[in-house]
């Protein structure tokens, strides 16, 4: 599941609440400024939305529209895919 931003695969923990797990690339984010910026915004919008979130490990990846996204682009398409998960 994903958009033009971000994919997410997410399974079962078995546990209480979800965690995270992320990848990106410098392929994907270029250079290390930007590629730690993603992986704030991907955290922070974690942390907002992790208590609606399912029991499951979800894995995020940034695709290559990312690099250029505004901040509040990215937090918006976060939080779309976050209100897809289903419960599990």
């Amino acid at each position: 599941m994903g958009d033009a931003l971000f994919g997410i695969q997410y399974v079962a923990n078995g546990g209480k609440h979800a965690r995270l797990g992320m990848a990106v690339s410098v392929r994907t984010a270029g250079n290390a400024v930007r590629r730690n910026g993603i992986r704030r915004m991907i955290r922070e919008s974690f942390r907002l939305n992790q208590n609606e979130l399912p029991a499951a490990d979800i894995f995020v990846t940034a695709r290559n529209a990312a690099r250029d996204a505004p901040n509040a682009e990215l937090l918006a398409s976060l939080d779309k895919l976050w209100r897809r998960l289903e419960p599990l």
